[in-house]
């Protein structure tokens, strides 16, 4: 988006950053298991998040994901209708994976870009603070192995998944740059 500033028609243009990425599955039962250990790691009736994390993520983006993840209303009342917040279960259970492929770009080629993703001596502390965050609102959180080969097993229900972002970091950028 560009537009016109004073006579010399200097244009500014709104440069999005990416935002913190969630991938979010109602299952009745989850595990991962590190391929190179062969630890397994599971709950049951809870959410799994699929975490990707970017280089300009903070703090910030780390507490309204996790406000906004634990008070999700997405679970079924008596009535069969998502109207049970996640804390609202009698044991909520959370399995938190880091998915830097969430930022893979593909609109050039075959091969998936995935420049938008931190790079794990940045994403892997902020995950953490998540997992950390998420637990100090009373959820039991079981974690795969930051950057490791992993094989991720859902049994989603409903199924119910839903996609959100952190709010969007904006900032104007003269000419482009």
């Amino acid at each position: 988006m560009g537009i016109c500033l004073n006579r010399r028609r200097m244009a500014v243009q709104s440069i999005s950053t990416p935002d913190m990425k969630a991938v979010i599955q109602r299952v009745l039962s989850a595990k991962v298991t590190i391929r190179e250990t062969g630890d397994v790691r599971s709950i049951n009736q809870g959410l799994v998040v699929l975490l990707g994390v970017t280089a300009t993520d903070n703090s910030l983006d780390v507490r309204y994901m996790a406000d906004k993840i634990v008070s999700l209303r997405i679970f079924n009342d008596s009535d069969g209708l998502m109207n049970l917040a996640f804390t609202d279960l009698a044991e909520p259970n959370m399995l938190v994976v880091s998915q830097f492929t969430l930022y893979g770009d593909t609109r050039k080629g075959r091969r998936p870009s995935f420049v938008s993703a931190a790079p794990g001596s940045i994403a892997e502390p902020i995950y953490r603070e998540f997992v950390s965050a998420i637990e100090a609102r009373g959820v039991a959180v079981k974690t795969g192995d930051f950057g490791a080969d992993m094989l991720v097993e859902i049994a989603n229900d409903g199924p119910v998944t839903l996609i959100i972002d952190s709010p969007t970091k904006a900032t104007d950028a003269p000419n482009g740059q």
